[in-house]
């Protein structure tokens, strides 16, 4: 069975929405996308720490926003450019309900039209690791229906007082598995979700 492990940058205040640019996510009205991307790159061990434990990747689950920005980016990001090629052949998951075959980008899946249903398919089927990346609705539905085993959290020191949080009100237990303090204050923890019994 494979586990899913949502790897998510998170502000001090749990803000999950737009860490990459100003103009990714401005849903609601927020005005400060881009949190996230002068820390990271200024701080490569953080960078580092974030995709360290990730070498178990099997399929990457995306939300179609996601799924649509994040390879956009990379494919059009000239060398050289680290994620461009894993991106492309590692095979991706996506939740939409607008998208359909042909897809744009190779070693793409729909979910289905029940993406809980989709991802709990996905995890029965083979081992390693399904890596969830962004995709704020959709790790918020599959925490929901108790479907995430893991968080990867990169936690960069700002505070944002407004916009989309991971957790979003829902109670987690959560166990350290690893963590990782930068010089710049960002800590990458890895954390493992506690279920009762």
């Amino acid at each position: 069975m494979r586990s899913l492990v949502a790897v998510e940058n998170v502000s001090l205040d749990g803000v999950m929405q737009a860490p990459g640019r100003p103009d990714e996510d401005t849903r609601g009205g927020f005005a400060h996308g881009g949190w996230a991307s002068a820390a990271l790159a200024a701080d490569p061990a953080a960078a580092q720490a974030s995709t360290g434990g990730l070498a178990a990747t099997t399929g990457l689950v995306l939300g179609r926003r996601t799924y649509l920005d994040l390879l956009g980016h990379w494919t059009s990001t000239p060398e050289p450019n680290p994620f461009a090629e894993v991106l492309l052949r590692t095979p991706k998951h996506v939740a939409s309900s607008t998208l359909a075959d042909p897809l744009p980008y190779p070693a793409t899946t729909l979910l289905g039209p029940d993406p809980v249903a989709g991802v709990r398919r996905l995890k029965a089927d083979g081992e390693g690791d399904l890596v969830l990346l962004g995709s704020g609705q959709l790790v918020r539905a599959l925490a929901a229906a108790d479907l995430v085993d893991r968080y990867v959290l990169t936690v960069v020191p700002v505070v944002l007082g407004l916009g989309a949080r991971l957790f979003d009100g829902r109670y987690t237990e959560l166990e350290v598995e690893r963590t990782v303090a930068t010089p710049t204050g960002i800590v990458v923890g890895t954390y493992a979700v506690r279920r009762p019994g």
